[in-house]
């Protein structure tokens, strides 16, 4: 079904709406899904608001839960997103954030009791688009096992950089996995094969079979190597705000259970003040890359999406809105 943008929103809210969300919250969580929508992210956007719902019905998520902010120290944020939906508590800290960075150089925002955030590129774009520096951290409930072991223990623990530049800042948005478990799970919604070296079974064995690829752990992009930087971004995003551990972590997909409690850290930078050339520096750097042929820079492809579909719309699968219509109008679900 092919949506305009405002078409796809307002079915977002009524489904989170109908599900007992409060508004403000309803409000701030379908902003980010249509985001990923537009952006060619299907794995992260209204193919969450099942799951979602879900977790707010069962109470999983408390989405009335009020995020409380505290000044760990006059740059540093420690946001406590109650076990409610991610993206209202981290909003908040970077409002907080932005001023003090503009003061100060230099600002840390750590969130725990989180959930799932989205497109951790989009917080650091929108800072970016504030004239500041944004590295962006996450952990998410254990998917991959450290180098040489067997057991699941980081999530796929996404990064990102916002960094400044006109029309559009430089976005650099990636996970540690091989490829993102949304999109794992998308294929084993289909009944689609996954290509191998993607994931491992449960018995360690590499799988082409999304489901069982589910039951098992995901392989780390680049070896060792993207295994030490999930342990960095472990560090940052869940040690540091005193957030679950991924191993600890309950799923972003099931309903019942205890609430996933990880967490999220911003560090932000105001690049001018530390260098007022900054600009014509990183002009310097990206021209040079894009001086030879088929550079193209990290972003840049989001970005057209992004143009395009507010103007063509948003395809979902038939599946998929005929289930949230049904859920905007309070009745069965489909399992």
């Amino acid at each position: 079904m092919l949506l305009s943008v405002d078409a796809l929103r307002t079915l977002g809210r009524k489904v989170f709406v109908a599900g007992g969300v409060p508004d403000e919250v309803a409000d701030a969580v379908t902003d980010a899904l249509v985001l990923a929508e537009l952006d060619g992210i299907p794995s992260h956007g209204f193919s969450r608001i099942p799951f979602y719902v879900d977790q707010a019905r069962s109470g999983k998520v408390d989405a009335r839960a009020e995020a409380v902010l505290h000044m760990a120290a006059p740059s540093l944020i420690l946001m406590d997103a109650a076990c409610n939906f991610a993206f209202p508590a981290i909003e908040r800290g970077l409002a907080e954030a932005l001023p003090l960075c503009r003061r100060y150089g230099v600002v840390m925002v750590g969130v725990r009791r989180s959930h799932h955030c989205g497109v951790l590129g989009h917080f650091a774009e929108k800072m970016a688009r504030q004239g500041v520096i944004c590295l962006a951290f996450a952990n998410t409930p254990a998917a991959m096992a450290p180098w040489g072991g067997a057991k699941a223990t980081f999530g796929t623990n996404p990064l990102a950089l916002g960094c400044p530049r006109d029309p559009d800042p430089l976005v650099v948005d990636m996970s540690l996995s091989t490829v993102a478990r949304g999109k794992i799970m998308n294929a084993g919604q289909k009944g689609e094969s996954i290509p191998e070296g993607w994931a491992l079974d449960a018995d360690g064995q590499p799988t082409t079979d999304a489901r069982k690829a589910l039951q098992g752990t995901m392989l780390p992009f680049g070896g060792a190597k993207g295994a030490a930087l999930a342990l960095m971004v472990e560090i940052l995003a869940a040690t540091l705000p005193g957030a679950r551990h991924a191993y600890e972590a309950s799923s972003f997909f099931e309903a019942e259970g205890e609430a996933p409690g990880t967490g999220q850290s911003f560090l932000l930078v105001d690049c001018v003040r530390f260098n007022p050339g900054f600009a014509d520096r990183l002009e310097a750097l990206l021209g040079h890359m894009l001086a030879q042929e088929g550079v193209r820079l990290p972003g840049e492809r989001r970005f057209r999406q992004r143009e395009e579909r507010r103007r063509t719309g948003v395809e979902l699968p038939d599946a998929l809105w005929q289930d949230l219509c049904r859920r905007a109008e309070g009745g069965p679900t489909v399992a």
